[in-house]
């Protein structure tokens, strides 16, 4: 369950991407003219048309969803999806229009059930491209009979999706009226509750987002619904001081400071690889949240990848409604609880102590940037830049002749068979994990003359290929080709390869120390025959009594693996070190290890890099092996390790290497 709602949190990023900048072109035109939502007076041409143009894509976010998410769910990614999750949105939303419903029971529009008028929102937009590509995923290469034959494998698809949300509908049919109303009957009994009935309503208001429902409880609160009228009343400077806006006030100091300051959280948390990409989303998110109130780009980014952490800011939001209501802070709005609302709030005189919102705000920003940076490094949420690598967007690598991991990546998918067995494609730190239908069929000969280090058979399904700590960049282009990318041919051109400078070297001997503490063995007595026939390289290995992790070598950090069960050290003379912690613990996703350092941070002796719960280890049947391995052995001249097979402690010196 955490890995789906992980991959529809991916799935949302590409339709919540687009939304901060509607948001921003909606808010710049609502400046200008703040009547164009309301239609009074004579209508400013470009505030007109920003706020349409920003519109076309605020209001149409369920389609969005639907969309993003059954492209995103699917499993290669396919344009039929995308089409399907549109068709399904369609069925959905054309059965359930309020005409529809209208005609179905034989009444006039005006009698039907008023939820059918909000059966266009994100929960259906959700809920269709979900179903859409469940439907992709099951029936785009299922092969008809020949009569039917032209409706096989993907033009199946929307057939089939469309048929799911005509029963979906269905059930929504009955369902639906019975929630919106139940809804709205729970938000005139909490009405009555004063300043407390403000806080749930807060709350209620952004947990029900994800589902749409929160138009319920907002017609109950901000429209006329149950005679409290909040918004419409604010705006024409009607009902009482101190009192009206109280549905409204709270939302500034959360829309403004609070949930910018949760954005700085996920971005200080990300990853040092992705901190750059998450910045962008993050500030323009951000921003969006700040100046015009839209604040569905930054909670749609981990709403769903990093749930306990939405619920967090639910109970805040219900906070801030609590206490500028207990204290009567009022401020409203037109369109939403952003900077251009704000200050066209404190020119109605019905506002009470608008600034203190400013002040209230302030102190919600510090508990939202604690509360998230807490809650993030406690519970280890997926917020954006958090993810573990499955399933990102990477740049396309070029694929022409003198691309070395393409040509690499050809000659190994060729080896293994190609298309006719491959079946999965998937990497751990230094080897190519592949699943194929016979591994009696595998060119081993082929592929070693590639140059790889090695090859490993499992069984007769699952085949390894010991590509080294690059083996990242070709699983991408083996991928590629899996999924049909023009292969790439013939060897790389005879131009010289560029290689990155390595650091000049300083000293050709390098000390060796243990990475804990424990027992020092030779890299031979590793249970893993992939490190024990150094086919990654010469190295040693300490079993540790505890968790804690220290650098073996003095140098820089050159990369970690997403899984953080691996990390690359350079030292000074040019020796790319391979720390690598346990065993097939790739498989754990990182859950067991808490890192203390960064790429490209630099380290010296008895800087500790990790913390291991080596009891998670123990329950997953996973041998803790601390395996240090020197990568480019070609430069490695001698190597002595001194202690082998006795007990050390953490940061002990164990031995020596040196380069050529």
């Amino acid at each position: 369950m955490k890995a789906y709602m992980q991959r529809m949190g991916r799935s949302l990023m590409l339709p919540v991407a687009v939304l901060p900048a509607a948001a921003i072109l909606m808010g710049i035109g609502y400046w200008i003219d703040p009547n164009v939502m309301t239609g009074l007076g004579d209508p400013n041409f470009l505030s007109v048309f920003l706020v349409k143009a920003g519109g076309a894509i605020i209001d149409n976010l369920p389609v969005l969803f639907a969309v993003g998410l059954a492209l995103g769910m699917s499993k290669d990614k396919d344009g039929a999806a995308a089409l399907s999750g549109l068709v399904a949105f369609l069925v959905v939303t054309t059965l359930l229009s309020t005409a529809a419903v209208g005609a179905m029971k034989g009444i006039p529009v005006e009698q039907v059930d008023p939820s059918f008028a909000k059966i266009s929102n994100a929960f259906i937009g959700i809920l269709s491209g979900l179903i859409a590509a469940s439907m992709y995923n099951r029936f785009s290469q299922v092969k008809l009979p020949m009569a039917l034959s032209f409706f096989s494998g993907k033009r199946l698809v929307p057939i089939m999706t469309a048929l799911a949300m005509l029963v979906a509908s269905g059930v929504l049919f009955f369902l639906w009226p019975v929630v919106f109303s139940g809804l709205v009957t729970f938000g005139e009994s909490i009405s009555k509750l004063g300043a407390v009935g403000a806080g749930l309503y807060g709350f209620f208001n952004r947990l029900l987002i994800p589902t749409g429902l929160h138009h319920a409880l907002n017609s109950v609160f901000w429209f006329d619904v149950a005679g409290i009228n909040d918004i419409g009343n604010f705006l024409k400077g009607a009902g009482e001081k101190g009192v009206t806006g109280m549905y409204q006030a709270g939302f500034f100091p959360v829309m403004m400071f609070g949930l910018p300051a949760g954005a700085y959280a996920i971005y200080r948390n990300a990853r040092p690889e992705k901190k750059k990409a998450t910045a962008s989303l993050m500030i323009a998110a951000a921003f969006a949240s700040f100046f015009t109130g839209v604040t569905e780009p930054l909670e749609f980014s981990f709403m769903f990848v990093a749930w306990p952490l939405y619920v967090l800011h639910a109970i805040l939001t219900g906070i801030s409604l609590f206490i500028s209501a207990f204290f009567h802070w009022t401020a409203g709005f037109a369109f939403s609880a952003g900077l251009v609302d704000f200050v066209l709030s404190l020119r109605n005189p019905i506002a009470n102590q608008p600034f203190m919102l400013i002040i209230q705000g302030i102190v919600m920003a510090v508990l939202y940037f604690v509360i998230f940076d807490f809650a993030i490094k406690k519970f280890n949420l997926m917020t954006p830049g958090r993810e573990e690598g499955e399933g990102e967007e990477t740049p396309d690598v070029d694929t022409t002749g003198d691309n070395k991991f393409a040509v690499l990546a050809n000659k190994i998918y060729q080896g293994l068979g190609a298309d006719a067995n491959v079946t999965s494609i998937d990497n751990c730190t230094t080897r190519l994990r592949l699943t194929v239908n016979d591994t009696s069929k595998v060119d081993q000969a082929k592929i070693k003359a590639t140059g790889v280090p090695g090859v490993k058979v499992i069984d007769d399904k699952n085949i390894q290929v010991i590509v080294g700590t690059e083996v990242q960049f070709v699983a991408d282009e083996m991928t590629k080709l899996h999924k049909g990318a023009a292969p790439v041919s013939g060897e790389p051109a005879k131009k010289p390869e560029v290689k990155a400078e390595t650091p000049k070297a300083t000293a050709k001997e390098t000390e060796l120390y243990a990475v804990a503490n424990g027992k020092v063995i030779p890299i031979s007595e590793v249970q893993d025959d992939v490190f024990s026939a150094k086919m990654m390289g010469d190295g040693f290995a300490v079993i540790p009594t505890d968790g804690e992790v220290s650098t073996p070598v003095a140098g820089k950090i050159t990369s970690i693996f997403p899984t953080k069960h691996a990390l690359g050290i350079q030292t000074d003379s040019g020796i790319e070190v391979l720390l690598h912690m346990g065993l097939d613990t790739v498989e754990l996703k990182g859950e067991p290890f808490t890192l203390h350092v960064e790429e490209g941070q630099v380290l010296k002796q008895g800087d500790k890099v990790a913390t291991i719960d080596l009891a998670a280890l123990e329950t997953a049947g996973k041998k803790s092996d601390l395996i240090v391995v020197f990568t480019n052995q070609d430069v490695v001249e001698n190597y002595d390790l001194t202690k082998s097979n006795q007990t050390v402690s953490a940061n002990d010196s164990i031995g020596k290497v040196t380069v050529k």
